[in-house]
């Protein structure tokens, strides 16, 4: 029977000093130091005393009772030295009940008080000994390593969740507090949870950071980072949760300038930087990788298409070459573009620019007025740019300038042969998007059916294609475009071609990459390879080391299953830099429509469905939605108008009703 014993049982993570006034079945009905009856299991119970006391006696005296016991048990508490106790002990690979270590402790004559000050000191300790199945087991010295470990780092966890939560709180007060030892960690940790949200990886404490701020949500990390400065408004997350590097390494950047001082190589190269030779480009274009010229002969008009030769400079397996293989392709964005290779090559050593001499892989190629191919040769090459035109100046000037006039009709007979040949005409305006200094949108489109991008699209175009068949006439290994079919061909007929784009596209089977020649068949081309922009795109410098080590008589650095590894290597990352253009592109667009909540906007109607229709903004080539509920009856091919109600950029949110 418990009746009139001293329990001891835990509540809250505390002991507590309880008498035993009944024992009720399976339960024992206690009086608290508090003046307080509770009733607790048996189990629950960690020391009954062997002395009894009378629950007969008064309350104030059974709770001076309880006082004492507590007063003395706390004052044994202070003569336990848990250390010294653990290492009399902990070799024997044993456990000790309660009594065992009051003894050993205090000598073998020992009370209730006794034993309650063993447990009590062990219980507050906790590093020495764990308690299991009521016998104290000593913790192995590794286990006591660890445990100090643990609580070191909670101290120190502790003490970045208190002052960082004082500095976030100074901080979005206005202030300028001094900032504390732990800043980095809690910017890191705002970072992680604004790009990652709960798949963060110290989510929880993210989030108990926050909660001391006093900042209302997890959601609000990323607008707290720029409150802080330490991202800006318009950050892009994307290049952040992917790990892109943006900048080069003092390393990389010293190779780079290495290579710059070089001379350019010219033996075994042919010079032709007597001809008159242009480049074609946007207004903002700094790395210049073509360039074009025209010679009339006896045998036809002889064209030449310059490829800046990255091949004779970035050398495979050095560190710049590794660092473009592992970025795979430069990255151009509204605001922020991130380079393949360091700008002192991309933009200068490289760079086809006006007036300087540039190595380069040259097309010669002898074509009739209707755009057939008469004779084509590959020569490693030297160059010098005349003339550096925009697309604007070639528009412009076209009618009053015969080489370009020449040139524009080449490029109409080019692309006349390919839709001969079963070639489809898919291309829709290139969206751009400029921001101002004061953070407004302006998104426009480019025609891709100007005179001086076809005259580049199809020069471009014939460089790969006549690439491709040069490799597989030579048998060098390379990496192919490949195409199949279409599963259905779509007519126009009296739809908006961008319906007849959107429609015609979904028909199509996806673009491969592959070491076996195979047709290209939206290009109306039997092979094509890619290999006219290297200062771009690291597939485009592989082929073209390999066709420029066939032209100096050497062996090609890679075989077929070189090409293969490194195809399979790039490809994710090629994908995941594809969506982050995309998703970037959309992100400035829909804040373009937040600051142009209300206006309205020409849409065609794509795809009607069981709810909802589905709608593309003519002048953006954004997708959004309606509900059928919340608009006229509409068809698909319709055009209609569209008034933005919503659009919020880092919620994707673009909401949109039909103008009736």
């Amino acid at each position: 029977m418990s009746e009139g014993k001293t329990i001891e049982y835990i509540e809250q993570g505390k002991l507590i000093c309880a008498l035993c006034l009944q024992e009720k079945g399976k339960r024992l009905h206690l009086l608290t130091p508090t003046n307080r009856e509770v009733n607790i299991s048996p189990k629950r119970a960690i020391l009954i005393s062997e002395d009894t006391v009378s629950t007969a006696r008064p309350r104030d005296v059974l709770l001076d009772h309880l006082r004492k016991a507590e007063e003395e048990r706390n004052r044994l508490k202070a003569q336990v030295d848990v250390k010294e106790l653990w290492e009399l002990v902990h070799d024997e690979n044993e456990g000790f009940t309660h009594k065992d270590l009051a003894q050993l402790c205090f000598g073998p004559e020992i009370t209730d008080h006794h034993v309650s000050a063993v447990v009590r000191a062990l219980f507050e300790d906790r590093l020495y000994f764990k308690l299991k199945e009521g016998i104290f087991v000593p913790n192995t010295p590794q286990r006591v390593e660890q445990i100090i470990l643990q609580r070191e780092e909670e101290a120190r966890r502790e003490e970045r969740l208190c002052r960082g939560a004082e500095w976030l709180k100074a901080a979005l007060k206005g202030g300028q507090p001094p900032e504390p030892q732990w800043k980095a960690y809690v910017v890191e940790l705002l970072q992680q949870l604004a790009l990652h949200g709960r798949e963060a990886k110290q989510y929880d404490e993210a989030k108990e950071l926050l909660e001391r701020a006093g900042v209302p949500g997890p959601e609000k990390a990323r607008q707290l980072l720029v409150e802080l400065g330490i991202w800006q408004e318009d950050e892009n997350l994307e290049i952040l949760r992917a790990g892109i590097p943006v900048d080069f390494t003092p390393e990389q950047l010293q190779e780079a300038d290495s290579l710059s001082a070089r001379e350019i190589e010219r033996a075994g190269v042919e010079d032709m930087t007597g001809l008159d030779t242009v480049t074609i480009d946007g207004p903002f274009t700094r790395d210049f990788d073509d360039a074009i010229s025209l010679q009339e002969t006896d045998q036809g008009t002889q064209l030449f298409i310059h490829i800046a030769d990255v091949a004779s400079v970035v050398e495979p397996e050095t560190p710049l070459d590794r660092e473009a293989f592992q970025r795979a392709s430069s990255l151009y964005l509204p605001r922020r573009s991130v380079s393949m290779i360091p700008q002192v090559l991309s933009e200068n050593k490289l760079s086809l620019k006006e007036g300087l001499d540039r190595p380069a892989i040259t097309l010669l190629c002898t074509l009739d007025q209707a755009g057939e191919v008469k004779d084509y040769r590959f020569v490693a090459s030297v160059v010098r740019v005349k003339r550096q035109l925009t697309y604007e100046q070639v528009n412009r000037d076209l009618e009053k300038d015969p080489e370009l006039k020449k040139m524009f009709a080449l490029a109409k007979a080019l692309k006349e042969k390919r839709r001969l040949r079963g070639a489809l005409n898919l291309s829709l305006p290139e969206l751009q998007i400029s921001v101002d200094q004061e953070g407004t949108v302006q998104p426009y489109l480019l025609d891709q059916g100007s005179p001086s991008r076809m005259i580049i699209a199809e020069f471009m175009i014939l460089f790969n294609w006549l690439a491709g068949r040069f490799c597989k006439e030579h048998q060098i290994p390379a990496l192919y475009r490949t195409q199949p079919p279409p599963s259905e061909l779509i007519e126009q007929g009296s739809k908006p071609f961008i319906y007849y784009v959107f429609h015609q596209r979904r028909k199509l089977h996806p673009l491969l990459i592959d070491t076996t020649p195979a047709p290209h068949s939206t290009l109306g081309l039997e092979v094509y390879s890619q290999v006219s922009s290297p200062i771009r795109r690291y597939l485009d410098l592989v082929v073209q080391r390999q066709i420029r080590a066939s032209l100096l008589g050497q062996t090609p650095p890679y075989n077929q299953d070189d090409l293969e590894k490194i195809r399979m290597a790039t490809e994710p990352t090629l994908r995941e830099l594809a969506r982050i253009k995309r998703v970037r592109l959309r992100y400035w667009l829909l804040k373009f429509f937040s600051q142009n909540i209300g206006k309205a906007f020409p849409a065609v109607v794509l795809d009607e469905l069981n709810t909802k229709y589905r709608l593309v903004l003519s002048q953006f080539l954004i997708t959004t939605e309606v509900k059928k509920d919340q608009a006229p009856l509409l068809g698909p091919g319709q055009e209609v108008l569209v008034e933005v109600v919503k659009a919020d950029p880092w919620e994707d949110t673009l909401v949109v009703k039909v103008v009736e």
